[in-house]
């Protein structure tokens, strides 16, 4: 595992998991970078904040200039639109303004977001724009770690041991599919970074009980490649041929490999 500091920019750096990304990364001696609508100045050494919009790629020069890595925490809890131009939007914004640089990408997205027909996703299509940003990350040709965290802190007190699991076969859609602390969900997106083993992997994180391990490599070493555009194990219940128009184009500019 390399121990060379990165330049990270975390997308989603003031929410409930980005802070604990922040703390996890400044920890482990990275340089990290805010991206915020706002300008504002950082109040922790080694952590900056740059100005820009999510949903404008034009405005996201500044935020990837230089980086070593991006993180994604980022997330919506509006309608449709929001998790389409935030949460699969922002992706795409982020890989086309980094371009041709080669960066690790660190992508958080949930568990059971291959889970298509409970009501959740019927009403918002939350997972289908999660699972296609995951498809953005998998085909941009960086080097990357998809993360699908269980519920947030609902982890009782002797529930920290960390379990990755994959094939997202857990589908109840409460917190009997798996619990994880918002803390070691950042410790894992931070770990991976700089973790051969994790390359090209997709992931349910969950907490069991007992205590949490300190040497991740040898779970990240335990898990199955992707496979093209999805997870190991992951149903084939959204077919890329039936995806919308623009989505397929957009996956065809970053493959150069026509989808339908």
């Amino acid at each position: 595992m390399s121990t060379t500091p990165l330049t990270i920019l975390l997308v989603g750096g003031t929410g409930s998991i980005g802070r604990h990304v922040t703390t996890a990364a400044t920890r482990a001696g990275h340089r990290v970078r805010i991206l915020s609508r706002t300008p504002g100045e950082a109040s922790t050494p080694g952590v900056d904040t740059v100005t820009g919009d999510l949903t404008d790629q034009s405005t996201l020069g500044p935020a990837v200039d230089g980086i070593d890595a991006v993180i994604f925490t980022h997330g919506t809890h509006g309608g449709e639109a929001g998790y389409r131009d935030v949460d699969y939007g922002g992706v795409r914004n982020v890989l086309t303004a980094i371009g041709g640089e080669q960066v690790r990408v660190a992508l958080m997205t949930a568990i059971g977001v291959t889970v298509r027909d409970g009501s959740y996703n019927r009403s918002s299509k939350a997972h289908d724009w999660k699972r296609r940003a995951e498809r953005l990350v998998r085909a941009s040709g960086h080097p990357y770690t998809i993360v699908r965290p269980g519920w947030f802190d609902y982890n009782d007190a002797d529930q920290h041991q960390l379990h990755f699991l994959q094939g997202d076969t857990r589908r109840a859609g409460n917190a009997s599919d798996g619990v994880i602390a918002r803390s070691q969900i950042a410790d894992v997106l931070v770990a991976a970074l700089t973790s051969p083993a994790a390359a090209g992997k997709t992931l349910e994180l969950v907490a069991e009980r007992g205590p949490a391990q300190t040497d991740l490599e040898p779970l990240f070493a335990g898990l199955t490649p992707d496979v093209e555009l999805d997870g190991p194990g992951d149903q084939d219940n959204q077919p890329v041929a039936d995806e919308p128009a623009v989505v397929r184009a957009e996956l065809e500019h970053l493959t150069g490999i026509a989808t339908a």
